[in-house]
């Protein structure tokens, strides 16, 4: 009996836990996002005004987030070429564009059934990639946007169109 123990005991030594490998991801409060979204998103050489009440995000057990919201462009040079801005606090692949922690912006233009949706580095304008977003099929409710929680489904959506998610190491 000894030594069924000292080899369980040997051997939960050996492995670590595995709640220490992934952190779990909850939907962000709107006090949350508040607190973390600028009022005034700083995009290439402007300050533009967000729409806090279209804000949405998700955050894990270390404090990370992924986070937007809509900008307010009428009256700035953006020119139709953003309409969201996305904090991005932890690695994550949307629709397989790599992101790393830093603030983007994002636009779309209609393609076909699709939105063609492009992100740009926030503070430069340059490109970081194109997506699809794909009509969503289930009965979900349009909105401006919302990033699920990956429990829910790892998707973030826009209007009646989605675009998957990964994850990843942090």
């Amino acid at each position: 009996m000894k030594k069924i123990i000292l080899c369980a005991l040997f051997l939960s030594l050996l492995t670590p836990p595995a709640q220490a490998e992934k952190a779990t991801w909850r939907q962000a409060t709107d006090s949350e996002l508040a607190s973390l979204l600028p009022a005034r998103a700083p995009v290439e050489k402007e300050h533009i005004e967000t729409e806090m009440r279209t804000a949405s995000g998700i955050v894990n057990g270390h404090g990370r987030f992924i986070a937007g919201v809509v900008l307010i462009t009428a009256g700035y040079s953006a020119d139709g070429k953003y309409s969201h801005y996305l904090m991005v606090q932890a690695p994550v692949r949307i629709g397989g564009i790599a992101l790393k922690p830093g603030n983007y912006v994002f636009g779309w233009v209609r393609d076909g059934d699709d939105l063609k949706v492009h992100f740009h580095v926030a503070t430069t304008g340059e490109l970081v990639g194109t997506t699809d977003a794909h009509l969503i099929k289930a009965h979900t409710r349009v909105e401006s946007l919302r990033i699920w929680p990956p429990s829910d489904k790892a998707l973030i959506q826009i209007g009646r169109f989605g675009i998957p998610y990964e994850l990843g190491d942090e």
